[in-house]
């Protein structure tokens, strides 16, 4: 469990002031992942005072209150860039571009770089510019084409683009890491100096993320009707990417084993792109009316959505890339099943429902565990929904990510002591009780 820093210091809060280009080389917003980090981190930024522009693609959805500021558009790609693409060279070709049109006009003290490509850019550019730069790491970047079936493991293009990853990681003077896990990764597999990486976890908005409890009842009942989902049905819910390396073809197999023993199973599949193709693929498994695929939802509609389950579950794959989703499953106070992977026990500690990565049944029996309506275990899988929430509020605040990334700009510009220090105690404290966690977790539930 990572517990953030108290820092003590009104120069952070009255004496610092930073304009921050954000390099965001993707579809910016789009209601998931990387975007909900990279809105979040804006936000409180702007909340304590700094000015923060944000450099992304032409396509994109608006996000009222930050300053947004888009490449040129790329003839014939109208839609959302989601992963690995060989359309992303003429993307990040012109959002370099666009972004040399704002060093030139505008002053900025530090470039923040999202993802391996806009990490890239801040190099390049700030080093041009004379302006530092910080990594906001969300998973390696091979191991995403991977992921995304873009690079094959023994193809020509693979050490090449690993080699690409290993310079933008060791040359970035402070990187931001999602998880232990990941910081775990930079070091071990890339080589990255200790005192360079820093976890800055994700976080969530509590305020925003309420449970059903809180929430107008009369409104739920609406929206579930309007879903066309059955009064009786206790709802397995799932908010994010609709992708294989998300696990979402493996969730549908599950699903159509625990509908043949838990005739009241439902599941909510919201999120986007290849709604159809998961469509079919419950048709085909005999679960088409036990499936309800909602599209993209909104990010600001998002905790309604989630208010109607009974149960929330992530089967993501990758062992690289953040969960962010877990975070506001955990805000919402839902039981949580996840496959086990190190980022999930981090998020989710002991009171995670696990199953083995990749295990379809194992996933199937946890779903229907969490289901469970009566009975002393399952007072004890609802009790764990309000820890999961508490844990949510009390360890994973934006509030505290804005003091660390202000922290971490003030050292790189000289302003206050560089992070060294406080950075290496947050991280041997998040390394010290996630360590301890993943000890004290036991067998897999």
């Amino acid at each position: 469990m990572v517990q953030f820093v108290e820092m003590n210091d009104d120069l952070l809060r009255d004496g610092l002031r930073f304009r921050v280009l954000m390099v965001a080389p993707t579809s910016f917003f789009a209601d998931y992942g990387c975007h909900v980090r990279i809105l979040e981190e804006a936000q409180a930024l702007q909340a304590m005072g700094h000015r923060v522009t944000i450099a992304t693609y032409h396509n994109g959805s608006t996000a009222p209150g930050l300053d947004i500021r888009r490449s040129l558009a790329v003839p014939g790609r109208s839609s959302f860039e989601v992963g690995s693409s060989r359309h992303k060279i003429a993307f990040d070709a012109l959002l370099g571009a666009r972004i040399l049109s704002l060093l030139a006009r505008e002053r900025f003290d530090v470039i923040h770089g999202h993802l391996h490509e806009g990490a890239l850019m801040a190099l390049t550019l700030g080093r041009l510019w004379r302006i530092p730069t910080v990594f906001d790491f969300q998973g390696s970047m091979t191991g995403e084409m991977l992921d995304h079936g873009f690079l094959r493991p023994d193809g020509r293009f693979y050490k090449p683009m690993r080699r690409l990853e290993t310079w933008i990681d060791r040359r970035s003077p402070v990187i931001f890491t999602s998880s232990v896990n990941a910081r775990g990764l930079l070091l071990d597999e890339f080589g990255c100096a200790p005192e360079r990486v820093t976890v800055l976890p994700d976080a969530v908005n509590g305020e925003k993320f309420r449970p059903a409890a809180q929430q107008d009842p009369a409104a739920l009942v609406e929206l579930r009707v309007n879903l066309g989902i059955p009064a009786n049905s206790r709802l397995i819910v799932y908010l994010g990417l609709l992708a294989e390396y998300q696990g979402t073809g493996l969730l549908l197999d599950a699903m159509a084993r625990l509908a043949a023993r838990n005739p009241d199973a439902h599941l909510l599949l919201m999120g986007f792109p290849n709604v159809e193709r998961y469509r079919q693929q419950a048709q085909a498994l005999g679960i088409g009316d036990r499936v309800t695929l909602t599209g993209r939802v909104p990010y600001d509609f998002a905790p309604q959505m989630l208010a109607l389950g009974d149960v929330a579950v992530s089967p993501k794959l990758s062992l690289t890339e953040g969960a962010g989703k877990l975070l506001n499953y955990m805000a919402m106070g839902l039981p949580t099943v996840s496959f086990d992977t190190p980022v999930a026990r981090e998020y989710l500690g002991n009171d995670g429902l696990y199953a083995e990565p990749g295990n379809v049944e194992a996933l199937a029996a946890q779903l229907a565990r969490a289901l469970a309506s009566v009975g002393e275990e399952a007072s004890a899988i609802r009790a764990s929904g309000g820890r999961l929430r508490e844990r949510a509020l009390t360890c994973y605040r934006w509030d505290g990510v804005a003091e660390q990334i202000t922290r971490a700009y003030a050292g790189l510009l000289g302003r206050l002591p560089a992070p060294g220090a406080a950075s290496r105690s947050l991280q041997r404290g998040a390394a010290n009780e996630y360590s301890t966690g993943r000890s004290a977790a036991g067998p897999t539930r």
